[in-house]
């Protein structure tokens, strides 16, 4: 018998083409193992049903109702991503408020609810009783510090002493409690709307730089850092009219402002527009004895409110104007609006910079009546959110500002 033939090695070819095949395999492997991964941390696993549900509406323990969520795609930057956050931030966030410090001075009792530093109240008030508080400092997320500098200032307080306060009332707490050690604050927070809380902050260098500082001045140019700090909307409640809107054809006056000449935006404003036929521009207030809220009702009758910055850039004229249908335009430089990271809010006000002034009416006029409708309806969706409620409801000024403060709460702790 013939002896077999040995067996020939495979040549080099085919050898290449198995090693081929399988570095393809791993790598579609490798794909296929890394999207699904990506796709259960973006998207968590759905109930089983014959129709998947859409993952955007799930939430960890309750999906919003279609009811409690409009059509807010020409409003919001990110409408699912908001819906979705929302939800989660209703269920999960927990707040600790330090104990410290006399309530009957200038620690977590504001002066008052009412007036154009309303918001500072609100906010003390409301998360006071909220469901986000937590008395177990190790569930928190973040730690507030319950500072009134309005009620400072209203009881007499200098800068220098305001100053001095803070900063052993902060110091005690660093000293006493480890939680402000493990980050140098960046999961601490405190909320003022009057300027003097910004610069009574000012002997305590990390509490500016790293801590959360919810304030009502958030202008560049004054430290305000936008992606760690936030903007407090200056509400001046209570309103002393019903919220105007859906009454485009009542607006017949072009613009409206009229207030203090107290910045140098304000005096160009007067100077070059208080003689015009078309724009109601008044270089002083309306005196109340012309007539009873003659100042709230000319909101009703305009399409655009003029909102020029004053001492500060924020005014509580952006508020009122909103609340009361009219389209502000905010004429600032360097001003991070309320709500900014969330709202867009070029959907439902003119955002123009200070040397727009001089062409002011040219670039009212220029926006045609469909503009200004589709202005003044998404203006109506976003009414809810500037005004501040005791109790607070779902999406008003107390949850947009915790909503904000959940979107910033996630920093590394020791």
């Amino acid at each position: 018998m013939m002896a077999a033939k040995a067996a020939l090695p495979p040549p080099a070819s085919a050898v290449f083409s198995i090693r081929g095949s399988l570095v393809t395999l791993a790598i579609l492997t490798l794909i296929s193992f890394t999207y699904l991964s990506l796709k259960s941390i973006h998207f968590p696993p759905q109930p089983n049903s014959s129709t998947p549900p859409n993952p955007i509406l799930a939430s960890p323990s309750k999906v919003l109702a279609d009811h409690d969520f409009e059509d807010y795609s020409d409003v919001y930057h990110s409408p699912q991503i908001f819906r979705l956050n929302y939800a989660e931030m209703e269920n999960k966030f927990k707040v600790f408020i330090y104990p410290d410090g006399d309530p009957n001075t200038f620690y977590q009792t504001p002066r008052k609810l009412t007036g154009k530093y309303a918001s500072e109240g609100y906010f003390f008030q409301n998360v006071r009783d909220s469901p986000f508080r937590t008395d177990d400092p190790d569930q928190a997320h973040l730690f507030f510090i319950p500072i009134s500098c309005h009620k400072m200032r209203g009881k007499g307080t200098s800068y220098e002493n305001m100053t001095i306060i803070v900063q052993n009332y902060v110091e005690s707490l660093i000293s006493k409690y480890p939680y402000w050690n493990r980050t140098l604050g960046a999961d601490h927070f405190f909320v003022t709307c009057h300027d003097v809380g910004v610069r009574a902050t000012e002997g305590l260098p990390l509490l500016v730089k790293n801590s959360i500082r919810v304030v009502c001045s958030p202008s560049y140019d004054v430290g305000f850092i936008p992606h760690k700090d936030i903007a407090l909307p200056q509400v001046l409640q209570p309103f002393a009219l019903p919220a105007g809107g859906n009454d485009v054809e009542n607006r017949t006056t072009l613009g409206f402002w009229a207030g203090h000449r107290n910045s140098k935006i304000r005096v160009i404003l007067a100077r070059v527009w208080e003689n015009d036929t078309e724009l109601d521009i008044s270089n002083n207030r309306i005196n109340r004895a012309t007539g009873h809220l003659l100042y709230q009702k000319k909101f009703y009758r305009t399409k655009f409110c003029i909102c020029p910055g004053g001492s500060q850039v924020n005014s509580a004229r952006i508020t009122d104007s909103i609340h009361y249908g009219c389209i502000p335009v905010i004429l600032s430089n360097y001003y991070d609006l309320p709500f900014n990271d969330i709202l867009d809010w070029r959907k439902f006000s003119v955002v123009l910079k200070e040397i727009d002034v001089y062409r002011l009416k040219q670039i009212l006029k220029d926006i045609s009546d469909a503009e200004f409708v589709a202005l003044h309806k998404n203006l109506v969706k976003v009414q809810k959110h500037f005004q501040w409620n005791s109790p607070p409801i779902k999406y008003d000024a107390f949850h947009m500002v915790m909503y904000d403060l959940w979107l910033r709460h996630h920093v590394i702790k020791y």
